[in-house]
């Protein structure tokens, strides 16, 4: 009987980067504030849930920079306190063996999960959207519903008291929040591309 082998070099180089990636959301669970200002990666990621509700919202653009010193213009989105209901987050890898897709999932069960003045650097946001108290072409450097949530002075900005999407779709280059508790986390590697959405 032949058994199989692990060949622990290309096992590292996809179980590294799956490791990384689960400790942006595991290990950004720090008390208090954290800057949004890093060079991010060469992928962005895809994140879904059934249903965002977030109390305390700001949106303003700007933009991000990776490696090479590229700007890429997103849209800054804060949330005071969020929770989402049956998340899943994606990010598609090149490796070795080929794609591999890196799929977190967390908050499926009762518990959803729960964000605390998240930053969120987006490129695409889609879903069934209702916002409160919405102040819409207000200057993004005077936004007051998110902790550290403003944007450079001038530049066009808009708030809400609170904000519910349903059907939530999300593509992003960076996400940072104070406290991020993930109930039922889950993490696999998968051969092929099987992104959330």
């Amino acid at each position: 009987m032949i058994q199989g082998r692990v060949r622990w070099k290309r096992f590292a180089l996809v179980f590294v980067p799956a490791l990384a990636v689960a400790s942006v959301l595991v290990g950004a669970t720090a008390e208090g504030a954290i800057g949004a200002s890093f060079v991010v990666s060469g992928d962005t990621f895809k994140v879904s849930a059934d249903t965002l509700q977030g109390q305390g919202f700001v949106q303003y653009g700007s933009t991000v920079e990776n490696k090479k010193g590229q700007k890429i213009p997103v849209a800054v989105s804060g949330i005071r306190r969020a929770t989402l209901t049956n998340m899943c987050q994606t990010v598609l890898v090149k490796s070795p063996v080929g794609a591999v897709t890196i799929r977190i999932t967390a908050g499926t069960g009762k518990d959803p999960v729960i964000a605390e003045n998240m930053i969120v650097d987006a490129t695409q946001i889609e879903g069934n959207a209702v916002f409160t108290k919405l102040e819409a072409g207000r200057d993004a450097s005077s936004l007051d519903q998110v902790p550290e949530g403003q944007g450079a002075a001038g530049m066009f900005g808009q708030q809400a008291a609170g904000v519910t999407i349903k059907d939530f779709r999300q593509v992003s280059w960076a996400v940072n929040a104070a406290t991020f508790k993930l109930p039922g986390l889950k993490l696999a590697v998968e051969p092929g591309a099987h992104e959330c959405f």
